[in-house]
């Protein structure tokens, strides 16, 4: 009997071990419960955040797309700005070349001006002087017929006597 007892005794601790144990468990499992929910709730706090995020970096990206294709726009803008400034500094140099040829000419011709000028005058010298020789060649001419005119009748006087 004494065994029994024992034996019972032992029993009863081991149940009190037991449901001490298992009150134990109990805690633990309401604090794993608890720390489930918490878990759960940040998961899906995160989630919705994620979602939100996912959602920020398609609106971001289609941003860096639209910026891309301006920065692209802007690029070749830029490329077009560069072949007009190009295209700008050659007329300007045509324009400055012209403006050259064209002093340099406007001098040419107002040498040529000067020298045409001068030859006008040499011209004009010359007509007058060629006027005064038909003048006297006119003179001359008359008085050689008139001169012959004496001699002819000179000569047929003198045919005459």
């Amino acid at each position: 009997m004494e065994q029994i007892k024992q034996r019972m005794t032992a029993l009863r601790l081991e149940a009190d071990e037991s449901a001490s144990k298992a009150e134990e468990y109990k805690a633990r499992v309401k604090s794993l419960e608890a720390e489930n929910t918490a878990k759960e709730q940040e998961i899906t706090s995160l989630s919705h955040k994620n979602q939100m995020l996912e959602a920020e970096v398609e609106k971001l990206e289609a941003q860096v797309k639209d910026h891309k294709s301006i920065a692209d726009e802007s690029s070749h803008a830029g490329s077009q700005v560069e072949s007009l400034q190009r295209k700008i500094q050659l007329l300007e140099e045509e324009v400055e070349e012209s403006d050259r040829t064209i002093r340099d000419l406007n001098d040419k011709l107002r040498q040529s001006d000067v020298k045409s000028g001068h030859y006008e005058r040499k011209v004009h010298a010359l007509e007058a002087a060629r006027d005064q020789w038909e003048a006297k060649y006119e003179e001359m001419a008359k008085k050689y017929a008139d001169t012959k005119k004496d001699l002819d009748n000179f000569i047929a006087e003198i045919d005459n006597i």
